[in-house]
């Protein structure tokens, strides 16, 4: 599925956010805030749009991701970046190797994402952070509203833009099924992660959740 709409991906996110996607990049690139001499997993990197964010001189950032198809877009747009294909549930990667593990929009594509969440502790050095970035939920009258969007607009509004848009209905439903903000956040510290918190974006639309492996 994920193959198939690689090419437009990148912009087909931009419409279908309103533009928000590159709001929510930036704010996830100042929570992983990678310096020089860091070593940055992106897992479910897609073209790699995300992790261009967090190249800078002495960053090694590896741009990880289960889609073929995404992977070969990204490196003919993204030479910059280490691309390297990996299942969220078996990482190719030594124990702690990386410094920081992030991941956006893709912990709701994983099949058990608490086997996943094991996944990232292992890779990750001691005092290594965890950033997530995924579709949540908006609480009280104005979730109603987004329920409804998700429902009845986005998977019309998606196959004006879309080659696949069957893509898009399945992201309306896996939003929908996600776990809340604080479910998640539990998860995280359930599979032993520190200084569990999350925070909201766009009114909850979208919730970055941070820790820290101790």
């Amino acid at each position: 599925m994920f193959d198939s709409v690689a090419d437009s991906y990148d912009k087909t996110n931009d419409l279908l956010s309103f533009g928000q996607s590159r709001l929510w990049r930036g704010k996830v690139a100042k929570a992983v805030n990678a310096k020089s001499g860091e070593q940055v997993l992106d897992i479910a990197a897609g073209t790699g749009t995300s992790s261009m964010a967090f190249l800078s001189e002495g960053v090694r950032v590896v741009a990880a991701d289960f889609s073929k198809g995404m992977l070969e877009v990204g490196k003919k747009k993204h030479p910059k970046l280490e691309f390297v294909f990996a299942d969220a549930m078996k990482l190719p990667f030594e124990d702690a190797e990386f410094d920081v593990v992030t991941m956006s929009f893709g912990l709701r594509n994983v099949q058990d994402h608490k086997v996943a969440l094991g996944e990232f502790l292992r890779v990750l050095k001691p005092s290594g952070r965890l950033v997530i970035c995924e579709f949540s939920h908006v609480p009280g009258p104005l979730g109603a509203l987004y329920r409804f969007y998700l429902k009845n607009f986005l998977p019309k509004i998606s196959g004006l833009f879309s080659k696949s848009p069957e893509a898009y209905d399945y992201l309306s439903d896996s939003i929908q099924a996600w776990p809340k903000q604080k479910a998640l956040a539990q998860d995280i510290a359930n599979v032993g992660f520190s200084e569990v918190g999350y925070q909201n974006l766009s009114f909850g639309i979208v919730a970055i959740h941070k820790a820290v492996k101790r």
